[in-house]
């Protein structure tokens, strides 16, 4: 990432109706990333209502947004977040988690591919993984940006990287603004910090 993206240290986003209203800051990589964004080809996994992939197709990425075939209701969200950022364009796909489906075969060449949170639900690692694996074989120089909170030992992502051939690199929090207590920390027990990582094929 180049230093001179080092600049906004967090996004904030207000929430408001007539009687209540809220605010809360993040820290965006996708943002601080935004000169490596541009004219890219953007995927994001599991959008929810898809702030990365929106973000990103802000700042120039060819964006599109994927979520569960078995959740519609997201999919609807994708495209509403879409069209109130001026995004009409850009397409909600479905795709589940480890699942060959003809939307995912028909994808176009990746650049990168997102996913926030992602890793929630221990059962879904390796479906994630398995996602990812197809992705970056089919467009070798793709990575996969995500960010990965370990909540427990027996939720290590470490052991199923290795058997679908994928390597990690740990982006330090610090390197986008976001190594503060209350951004990445944890009321948890014990260290459970959130990483940022960014995911590729390992190359033999």
């Amino acid at each position: 990432m180049n230093e001179s993206s080092h600049t906004l240290i967090e996004k904030s986003f207000t929430f408001q109706d007539c009687e209540d209203s809220l605010t809360v800051s993040i820290p965006e990589y996708v943002w601080m990333a935004r000169e490596e964004l541009q004219n890219k080809t953007v995927l994001e996994l599991g959008a929810g209502v898809g702030l990365p992939g929106v973000v990103a197709g802000r700042c120039g990425a060819r964006v599109m947004l994927s979520d569960s075939a078995e959740l519609p209701l997201c999919l609807r969200n994708c495209r509403r977040s879409c069209d109130a950022n001026g995004l009409p364009g850009v397409p909600a796909i479905a795709l589940t988690w480890g699942r060959v489906s003809p939307e995912l075969l028909s994808l176009p060449p990746l650049d990168i591919i997102l996913g926030s949170d992602v890793f929630y639900e221990p059962e879904d690692f390796e479906d994630v993984l398995v996602t990812i694996s197809f992705l970056v074989r089919r467009n070798p120089h793709a990575q996969f940006w995500t960010t990965y909170q370990e909540r427990s030992a027996d939720w290590s992502i470490e052991a199923l990287l290795h058997k679908w051939d994928l390597k990690c690199i740990n982006v330090p929090l610090e390197r986008f603004e976001a190594n503060k207590n209350h951004l990445a920390g944890s009321t948890l027990p014990g260290n459970h910090t959130v990483q940022m990582m960014i995911i590729t094929r390992k190359v033999f």
